[in-house]
């Protein structure tokens, strides 16, 4: 198995065969966290303008965006795990539109097959690979709205390779904690809490607690995340 790491808009276009990408801070961790809450569906979004289209489509559907860490004006919330009501988002249709995660699932033309990566379920990423056995994985770190690293999506994929190849990573706990004085810092600005609630930092750094991986199909309306466990994985 051939590991890549890759970075940002333009790692993404580049990643083939099965493609991971990472987005920690906070896409990819709260769609973990939507599907355990009882999410009917959520379909990643490239732009703002087909986001809203959704809505002509689906009058019923719940749009969550995000742009510069902030929500788009006039969808349902931002992209904040701590912020959702479970009772609001069971059985619905999610429409999720962010400045790094989902533009790095847009961007991934030649992979061959996508899924998303996140602390909260890699170690069922992890297994899930190690299953399929591919030639080649591609772990693609978004960073900072595609454009610059960041500390948590680069660490993310430094355990999932480590996990891959059979590494421990003893150390993991103790660098999740260190990024609150790194990327996520700015969870801990008082003047941020109404864009970046404390609790967001704390959920998405609380790793493998969820069992599924989230795979990205498409069909004739775009991208689709699907939650799929593991065969031989609890339910």
């Amino acid at each position: 198995m051939n590991i890549t790491i890759r970075r940002l808009i333009e790692g993404a276009k580049e990643a083939d065969g099965l493609t991971v990408i990472i987005d920690v801070f906070r896409a990819f961790s709260l769609e973990c966290y939507l599907f355990a809450a009882g999410a009917r569906e959520i379909r990643p979004v490239g732009s703002i303008e087909d986001t809203f289209a959704w809505r002509k489509k689906d009058p019923s559907c719940f749009l969550i965006g995000e742009r510069h860490g902030r929500m788009i004006e006039g969808c349902d919330m931002g992209n904040s795990p701590s912020s959702f009501d479970p009772e609001k988002i069971r059985g619905r249709r999610i429409i999720h539109t962010t400045s790094a995660g989902t533009q790095g699932v847009a961007n991934a033309i030649r992979a061959e097959e996508i899924i998303t990566g996140s602390f909260v379920n890699a170690r069922a990423v992890a297994e899930y690979i190690r299953r399929k056995a591919p030639e080649n994985v591609s772990l693609v770190c978004m960073g900072k709205e595609g454009l610059a690293p960041a500390e948590e999506d680069e660490l993310c994929a430094l355990y999932l390779k480590s996990l891959l190849e059979g590494r421990p990573m003893p150390d993991i706990d103790e660098r999740l904690q260190a990024l609150r004085t790194g990327g996520g810092r700015h969870f801990f600005d008082p003047a941020l809490q109404e864009v970046y609630p404390e609790k967001d930092f704390w959920m998405c750094i609380d790793r493998d607690i969820f069992d599924f991986v989230i795979r990205i199909e498409k069909d004739g309306d775009g991208f689709l995340s699907k939650p799929f466990v593991t065969p031989g994985r609890r339910q």
